[in-house]
């Protein structure tokens, strides 16, 4: 199958290497490249893409009102390539609210040999996002060489099994990416106040991550935030992993405390769920809720299984609800996943301080 890509930047520059860099990918063909959302509307009345790569900030229309529009009369997965910028980043993520799929960021400088080492990152979620279920959005070809493999060994000790702890009090650890600010927007604006504390991994950039923590403490009833060192984890709190770093919950007593770290991509990523999972696993076990949701690839398969493990409670979302059935199904693929859940029946329990099933 070849996947028909359309690329809408005012940058010449940008759809001029984008389109370069695509075009060796066997499997994608660049159908178009658009300087701005009105001629790439002209450009669709002939052929109308799989994926669109989508700049938000554009003269005549921008970015945000032309995947509304999209999304309103044709939905078609969007990624959406912002700028590093505070603005973009709130702008980004109102875009990712209205039925983006996921972001790629540029900078506003080196942008030229940024794109051509991102090459990989563009085509895996375009690859990616074709196969996207877009109704949960809204209310062929060889891999290319990656990066270095690395495990949660980097950056912490695999957990002791069964372990006992003290504590008794609930908590739990969250991981998603592709279709996660939509799901996490649905969850956590239903949550009440009294649920357990959640640590969430939401692969996203860097910057964008406090922003995405302020829109959701405004939707929700729990206190929302990017975690800090130091953070935490009580009942009606929820944490999210700064892009760019590890998320780790130490205990102290019967405390959970937050550690936010530097280190390595695990399982491709920083932050990554795999390394949450499993500090979660040595901290809590039995005492905790491993939670995997929508998203590509298997970035925590290997943390739930620790998880289970050591006595937690694991629960995969359905593929039916996902987005992208990606690493809930790898997780199950591991056998470290109790149950299997939609999106609806996650937040009923959760919803439950004791985290019993309903």
């Amino acid at each position: 199958m070849t996947i028909r890509v359309l690329i809408v930047d005012d940058s010449a520059l940008v759809r001029e290497v984008l389109t370069q860099m695509l075009s060796k990918a066997e499997d994608i063909e660049v159908i178009g490249a658009a300087f701005d959302p009105i001629f790439a509307m002209q450009q669709m009345k002939k052929c109308w893409p799989d994926v669109i790569i989508l700049d938000i900030e554009m003269p005549r229309m921008d970015g945000l009102t032309f995947l509304k529009k999209i999304m309103a009369e044709h939905p078609t997965p969007v990624i959406i390539c912002s700028s590093l910028t505070e603005e973009g980043a709130m702008i980004t993520l109102e875009a990712m609210s209205a039925g983006a799929i996921s972001i790629v960021t540029k900078p506003s400088v080196g942008i030229k040999s940024f794109l051509q080492q991102s090459a990989n990152d563009f085509i895996q979620e375009i690859r990616g996002a074709v196969g996207a279920k877009l109704r949960n959005l809204l209310p062929g070809a060889a891999p290319l060489p990656v990066t270095p493999r690395h495990n949660a060994d980097e950056v912490l000790s695999p957990p002791a099994e069964r372990i006992s702890f003290r504590t008794t009090e609930k908590i739990v650890a969250l991981g998603t990416s592709t279709g996660g600010t939509q799901a996490l927007e649905y969850l956590l604006s239903r949550l009440p106040a009294t649920c357990p504390g959640i640590a969430i991994v939401q692969h996203m950039p860097a910057r964008f991550t406090a922003s995405f923590a302020e829109r959701l403490n405004g939707l929700s009833q729990l206190e929302v935030k990017e975690a800090e060192t130091g953070d935490r984890l009580l009942p009606g709190v929820a944490i999210i992993a700064p892009g760019g770093k590890h998320l780790l919950i130490q205990r102290s007593g019967t405390q959970y405390l937050a550690e936010v770290k530097e280190g390595p991509p695990v399982s491709r990523h920083c932050p990554s769920v795999d390394v949450l999972f499993r500090s979660v696993a040595v901290s809590a076990g039995r005492n905790a809720l491993g939670v995997i949701m929508t998203g590509m690839g298997d970035d925590g398969a290997r943390g739930m299984r620790e998880l289970h493990d050591t006595g937690a409670r694991t629960i995969a979302q359905d593929e039916a609800s996902c987005v992208v059935f990606g690493m809930p199904k790898e997780a199950i693929a591991h056998g470290g996943v109790d149950e299997v859940m939609s999106l609806t029946h996650i937040t009923q329990t959760l919803s439950r301080p004791d985290l019993r099933g309903v």
